[in-house]
């Protein structure tokens, strides 16, 4: 059984058969579009944002793995609200997020924030909007997160 790695980021959802993939997987056999299918269908959520994909090849089975890593919250942020960075000092607001856009981001990178729940995993990405001096529903994040503590959002947070 001959393994094969190949690592390469990819535009979330628009991976190509062109390089780095095509290339390195053309000699090995195994089918380049199934290959590029099955990395658009796992990437597709994080459309606009480079991922890095490990795709590990079997070229004795002819067959395929693949691995999404996943960008960083701050990246994550930067894409829902429409920014290119966080703010420059930390008299500047950087921008604003909806509740409802951080628990996207927690449940995107839930496998990846290492918590045992959505509540938690929130509360890591307001600590990056606190970080980035980005406000939450038009309040500053760190008073959001003793909202999220104290159980305003939790009819949200249900799991």
């Amino acid at each position: 059984m001959a393994k094969q790695t190949i690592n390469a980021l990819v535009s979330g959802g628009k991976a190509s058969a062109g390089p780095p993939l095509g290339p390195a997987i053309g000699p090995t056999g195994i089918n380049i579009q199934k290959v590029i299918s099955a990395i658009n269908e796992k990437t597709k959520d994080f459309a606009g944002i480079q991922v890095p994909v490990k795709v590990i090849l079997d070229t004795t089975a002819k067959d395929f793995e693949i691995e999404v890593g996943s960008p960083p919250v701050s990246a994550l942020i930067i894409k829902e609200i429409g920014i290119e960075k966080g703010a420059g000092n930390k008299d500047a607001v950087a921008g604003n997020i909806t509740m409802d856009k951080v628990v996207k981001i927690a449940k995107m990178k839930r496998d990846s924030l290492n918590t045992g729940s959505l509540k938690n995993g929130v509360l890591q990405v307001l600590g990056t909007c606190v970080s980035m001096n980005i406000t939450c529903e038009g309040k500053n994040a760190k008073d959001v997160i003793n909202e999220v503590k104290q159980g305003a959002y939790d009819k949200l947070l249900k799991e």
